[in-house]
């Protein structure tokens, strides 16, 4: 009786996700949740399908990094330097890139519903078939970005919306 209760428990442990630590090097799929990269470096990371819910990269360095599937959902970015990006189809839902630099950074179908990019930098920034409901643009230079639409570049000195 005892063998097969201790079986029985050892196979749910096997069968349970693993969750990765705060610790744990950037790879796809890590698990960060809740976790600080303050002042991170982690240019050209690979972190596509991550889970960084309400995680932390204020003033990070996240250039040419992929968070391609990545859910993101309330984490913070805010004065990250995202140059080159990789968030295509990331669950961005009120992420908050507040002075983040994002130029040339895609962003194709990528959800940012209530999302803050106040003062970000999107130059050159592509937003194809992205979910803008509810995001903050104030102060946001888009200058050159490609519009939800694909077709749209914003004007020069598109600043707060794209023109």
């Amino acid at each position: 009786m005892k063998r097969t209760i201790f079986a029985a428990f050892a196979l749910l442990l096997a069968a349970a996700p693993a969750e990765a630590a705060c610790t744990d090097p950037a790879q796809p799929k890590v698990i960060w949740r809740r976790c600080y990269f303050d002042g991170g470096e982690l240019h050209g990371a690979d972190l596509t399908g991550a889970e960084l819910r309400d995680a932390t990269f204020a003033r990070a360095t996240l250039k040419d990094a992929a968070l391609v599937d990545a859910d993101a959902y309330r984490a913070k970015f805010v004065s990250a330097v995202m140059i080159g990006a990789k968030l295509d189809r990331a669950r961005l839902i009120e992420a908050d890139f507040t002075r983040a630099e994002l130029d040339g950074a895609s962003l194709r179908e990528a959800d940012l519903r209530n999302a803050k990019l106040v003062g970000a930098s999107l130059k050159r920034s592509d937003f194809t078939g992205a979910k803008l409901g509810g995001a903050d643009f104030r102060n946001a230079d888009l200058t050159g970005a490609t519009w939800v639409d694909g077709k749209k570049i914003c004007a020069e000195n598109s600043v707060g919306q794209c023109n």
